[in-house]
């Protein structure tokens, strides 16, 4: 095939559609039995998104949406109704075990066999794989990750993380529970949530607006009052409010929304443990604070392993993988190609995440660069592509500089933003316009190109 792409969410959807419009044959691959992504495996009570839902579908297939920020139910609709609308029918059941580069293609073994492609497009998604950072086997009582949701019934429960899925989740779940123990590490910035519907050309210009308090963290200290007053409102408890308080700046961690977040910490059923957890007994979890705490239900809203993707592991180069090339840091040029790694293209790859634009359009963006990148291949008889060293040196070099200067890095948090070597490889320090300008067009001078030879087709064909 021309082009296999790894993965059946939202970017694959959006690759498949894109490139076969263009006439290449695209196949894509999914191991789950259906599509969707995050979006089909995140079924927590409460999952929505938390960008404004008109700014949350593709260009080429608007969606008049139900509210302003939309729920998990209507998203996955949308992904499927946009998937049969345009004839994307992945091939479902199929895992990709391994990729490894021949020197002229990718060869792939799956779950269903082995499968040949001149290029790769990986659409795996950074909101893929549940993190635990605990090891908590000894606990006898139900146990699972908010990604992973499942019926409980136990009456006494305890959340671990205080993220975007627990914000959500937890206030859905209090008034159910006898006792909920909510373990805070650090806490969060919850803003007031708003149910305004505005266009999607005014939604994506009040972002970027907003985007500018990301590059200069003097600006979010003003904008914090907003979440500081919005506490207040919510917790009358001075000791609970202190608890609730974050200590650094607004913007450093993921933006939070949330309406019924701070009211359902301020019930009587609730206890905030303004700690870590420490560890686990069989019928307990244990906080920083040496306490044990009783629970029949231990529920983990850690979040996913963004910065240390497990596809990375499995895509390898003359022996070598994407995770060993990276050594805990991903890097690639433009968040889409790797040096060393030629005819692969990653989708929302690294230090292309932002605190304020949506999914769709950074997928867009990098779909249209994508597109050009193939279609010169294509017109050059598919040669091999690989991103000059030089060039992806220069590139993250200066994605590096312009991230000191961000709330993200001089924030004073510590974030899944940054990577096991403290690298942070997660963000876009510019604005979404600067990101559409910058990833637009295939510039083949910043690769070194390599035709085919004869012999290495011949020998691939033994």
């Amino acid at each position: 095939m021309d082009v296999l792409v790894i993965g059946a969410g939202p970017a694959g959807i959006g690759a498949a559609v894109k490139l076969r419009e263009l006439g290449f044959d695209a196949h894509v691959i999914e191991k789950a039995s259906a599509l969707g992504g995050t979006w089909r495996d995140n079924v927590y009570p409460g999952c929505a998104c938390d960008i404004p839902s008109a700014l949350y579908s593709y260009s080429f297939a608007p969606r008049r949406w139900s509210s302003a920020f939309s729920g998990q139910p209507e998203i996955l609709e949308y992904l499927v109704e946009t998937a049969a609308a345009h004839g994307v029918v992945p091939q479902y059941d199929t895992e990709m075990l391994d990729a490894a580069w021949d020197g002229s293609r990718w060869q792939v073994r799956t779950s269903s066999g082995v499968m040949s492609a001149r290029a790769i497009v990986s659409a795996t998604g950074p909101w893929h794989e549940p993190k635990i950072p605990l090891d908590a086997s000894v606990f006898e009582g139900e146990i699972f990750h908010s990604a992973r949701w499942q019926d409980f019934s136990g009456r006494r429960v305890a959340v671990v993380g205080t993220g975007a899925s627990a914000v959500q989740f937890v206030p859905r779940i209090q008034p159910s529970v006898d006792q909920l123990y909510l373990f805070q590490r650090t806490a969060p910035w919850v803003l007031p949530k708003p149910s305004l519907k505005l266009p999607r050309s005014v939604v994506f210009g009040l972002l970027e607006l907003f985007s500018y308090g990301f590059r200069h963290p003097r600006v979010m200290k003003v904008v914090q009052q907003l979440g500081l007053l919005h506490l207040r409102r919510a917790v009358r408890d001075r000791g609970l409010r202190s608890a609730l308080t974050p200590d650094f700046v607004l913007g450093c961690k993921r933006l939070l929304m949330s309406n019924t977040y701070y009211p359902a910490l301020a019930q009587p059923n609730v206890s905030v443990v303004p700690h870590a957890v420490q560890g686990f007994t069989a019928d307990g979890i244990i906080g920083a604070d040496g306490v044990e705490r009783k629970v029949d239900t231990i529920i983990f809203g850690t979040g996913f392993h963004f910065s240390d993707p497990p596809i990375a592991s499995r895509v390898r180069v003359d022996g070598v993988s994407l995770a060993e090339r990276w050594r805990g840091s991903p890097q690639a040029y433009l968040g889409t190609s790797v040096h060393g790694f030629p005819n692969l293209f990653l989708l929302l790859g690294p230090n292309l995440g932002t605190g304020h634009s949506s999914a769709f359009t950074i997928i867009e963006t990098q779909l249209r660069y994508i597109a050009s990148a193939l279609t010169s291949l294509r017109s050059l008889g598919w040669p091999v592509v690989d991103v000059r060293p030089s060039v992806q040196a220069a590139f993250n070099s200066a994605v590096q500089a312009a991230l000191q200067r961000t709330v993200y890095n001089a924030g004073g948090c510590t974030s899944y933003y940054l990577d096991a070597n403290g690298r942070n490889s997660t963000m876009w320090p510019w604005s979404t316009v600067r990101m559409m300008r910058r990833i637009r067009s295939f510039e083949p001078s910043d690769y070194v190109i390599s035709a085919v030879s004869d012999e290495q087709v011949a020998t691939r064909s033994r």
